[in-house]
């Protein structure tokens, strides 16, 4: 009998994947629940930075673009890189495309995997209490308990970061109205911190604040037409890095380790979007150059002790911001650690670079069989890898990987 394949996540990365699968006839099980992170792990209101190019899920055969799925469905058409993509049509269009290439999706979830005891492939175990084996297991697990908390905020919250405790991580909220009336502090200069400030304020908070570490780092893209025409054309806009990044990414792979983690840090880092700035300016407040360096509740109100930007041991001139609440857009730091659906026994001999797995190609992970895809492969594929026009680099590559088996 042939083993089927796992595949773990039912986000863009997940669906692209088991849909290529699919289409070269390997048994597949997909577990997940679909978009979830997109329904309920982002904010009502929000638009995506990325334009309606970049915004495709792959798949082996055409007819799945978000542009068909806005004609299928009748949805108005976002074609145009000046079109900004609600959230919520996001989300639709994926289980749109969930339903037409992957109807079989178990909505179950993997509890733990370890290798097969005296024989090849790996034995899962899901939350139903069913256990089976699998001769490949895909890991797509997307942001999935990889949010970040800097360790000042989190020690001010030792119950951990909640939407209705004093602090929270952005990835827990899908409805910022509930803060109408209050003092809100968000902790990030990224799209998510810009873009959650602006919600907050339009839907009713008495005073929202970003703050950020460096002077300068509260920003905007430029508009489509603000981008020089004589650099190539990317998912992400014109440049050449972008072009490399974009249609090359096995090439980064071969650079050394340090050069990878500083350059999945800071291309496409932080960056509102061009279409941002005119909600921002004049409704959030801003305080750039300031480092937290304690936190603390008081009376249920969290306070931030704040520091300059060049003072690293945080004896400097401080001052104190209140606030009703703060909400850390801080992002997501891979850890294979936190992956604790991957037995010991696997972790244990996960080759890893910068907390997440070291992959090899076709993204394979240093365990046989076990394949990572999405943010867990960044490390190794560079940038392209955290937005969902990654997908089409890393399914059909992952896919044909997997079908050689």
């Amino acid at each position: 009998m042939t083993l089927p394949v796992a595949v773990i996540g039912a986000g863009p990365y997940g669906l692209s994947t088991a849909a290529h699968l699919k289409a070269r006839a390997v048994p597949t099980r997909v577990f997940g629940s679909p978009m979830v992170s997109w329904q309920e792990h982002m904010p009502a209101g929000m638009l995506l930075k990325s334009t309606p190019p970049a915004s495709n899920i792959d798949a082996p055969q055409p007819g799945h673009t978000l542009f068909d799925f806005c004609q299928d469905v009748g949805e108005r058409r976002f074609e145009s890189d000046w079109d900004a993509i609600p959230v919520e049509t996001f989300a639709q269009y994926g289980l749109w495309f969930q339903r037409r290439l992957v109807p079989g999706l178990e909505r179950e979830r993997v509890v733990s995997v370890e290798r097969r005891e005296g024989g090849g492939g790996f034995e899962l175990k899901l939350d139903s209490g069913e256990q089976f084996a699998a001769r490949a297991v895909v890991v797509a697990t997307g942001l999935s308990g990889l949010a970040r908390l800097p360790a000042e905020l989190a020690a001010a919250v030792p119950d951990g970061p909640s939407a209705s405790g004093p602090v929270s991580h952005s990835s827990q909220h899908s409805d910022l109205s509930v803060f109408a009336g209050k003092d809100v502090v968000v902790v990030g200069a990224g799209q998510s911190a810009l873009e959650s400030a602006v919600l907050l304020a339009e839907s009713g908070a008495a005073s929202v604040r970003v703050v950020a570490r460096r002077k300068g780092a509260v920003r905007f893209g430029a508009a489509p037409d603000g981008q020089s025409p004589l650099k190539p054309d990317t998912p992400f806009g014109r440049a050449w890095s972008l072009y490399a990044f974009s249609y090359h990414a096995d090439g980064f792979r071969h650079l050394p380790a340090p050069t990878r983690q500083y350059l999945v840090r800071r291309v496409l880092g932080p960056l509102g979007a061009w279409w941002l700035r005119e909600r921002f300016v004049g409704r959030v407040l801003v305080t750039e150059g300031k480092r937290i360096v304690a936190a603390r509740v008081e009376s249920g109100r969290p306070v931030l002790t704040l520091s300059g930007e060049g003072d690293t041991t945080g004896t400097g001139a401080q001052s104190e911001l209140h606030a009703d609440h703060v909400i850390a857009a801080t992002g997501y730091r891979v850890d294979v650690a936190a992956m604790d659906f991957l037995g010991p026994g696997l972790r244990t001999r996960l080759a890893v670079s910068a907390g997440g797995p070291r992959l090899g190609p076709g993204y394979r992970s240093s365990v046989p069989g076990l394949f990572f895809t999405g943010l867990p492969a960044a490390a190794s594929y560079g940038p392209v890898m955290r937005f969902v026009c990654g997908t089409e680099y890393a399914s059909p590559r992952l896919a044909r990987a997997v079908a050689a088996l």
